[in-house]
């Protein structure tokens, strides 16, 4: 299969890593410089190169941001046979656009990334396809991330939604609470060290990926269970309630479980 690859950043760089050896491949990315170490593929900086390409499968792996915007640059030197498909972990907006644009589609969302994964070893790791995906499409995803592994859930747009704000903005907002009110330690405990690990590989995410996260309309809901459980823990301190705290202490292990 000819598979075409928008971006070349750290997720455009893994999918072309694993698809290269079975499929011929090319990545396209406006910026000649991220192309410098994308090897075993064909390397594209013209939208006349990929016509010449006529790929059957393009994958988008541009940041969030400019998920769209990518889109709507290839699409007219696209064969119309062509299925598009994006791995974004926002899908504001393409739910309308797949269904405008004409071409078979299919969506997914990789729950995870290179910031925090071990991408040799990805076991524990989920996936997530779109379920008004195309069948052929679903079909391909499906073999791939089989390949890799990935535990694989089928939601509709909607769902994907609503499991984002519930997997991916609760412990972002937890992490960047930790973070505001940090300060220099000379000699870190570990559980404060793993943290900050963790709050330093969220932090060199993109921006408008923490943010499109963060005002998904869902979060605020979520905040607001953090918030209730806050006030609560806060009272329990406060007052050295034992036996408070031992409910409070059962309560969220039975949750852990």
């Amino acid at each position: 299969m000819r598979i075409l690859i928008l971006g070349a950043g750290k997720m455009g760089s893994f999918f072309t890593d694993i698809l290269s050896f079975q499929h011929e491949t090319a990545v396209f990315d406006t910026n000649p410089h991220q192309l410098r170490f994308v090897y075993n593929t064909y390397r594209f900086t013209t939208l006349e190169e990929i016509k010449e390409f006529e790929p059957e499968l393009v994958i988008n792996a541009v940041t969030v941001k400019y998920t769209i915007d990518a889109f709507r640059l290839v699409l007219p030197v696209l064969p119309k046979e062509c299925i598009i498909s994006d791995i974004a972990s926002v899908k504001n907006g393409l739910k309308k656009f797949y269904e405008e644009s004409g071409f078979r589609y299919v969506s997914s969302h990789p729950m995870f990334g290179p910031t925090f994964a071990t991408l040799n070893n990805l076991g524990h790791e989920n996936a997530i396809l779109i379920s008004e995906s195309d069948h052929m499409g679903k079909i391909f995803f499906k073999d791939l991330y089989h390949t890799l592994n990935l535990n694989i859930f089928e939601y509709t747009f909607e769902e994907h939604d609503n499991t984002v704000a519930y997997s991916l903005s609760i412990p972002f907002v937890s992490t960047l609470v930790f973070a505001g009110v940090m300060k220099h330690q000379e000699a870190p405990g570990t559980t404060f060290k793993k943290h900050m690990a963790i709050a330093k590989g969220l932090l060199s995410e993109d921006d408008y990926l923490l943010q499109e996260i963060l005002f998904n309309p869902r979060t605020p809901a979520q905040v607001e269970k953090i918030r209730t459980e806050l006030k609560n823990l806060q009272q329990i301190i406060s007052e050295k309630d034992a036996e408070a705290m031992k409910r409070f202490l059962t309560k969220v292990r039975e949750n852990i479980k």
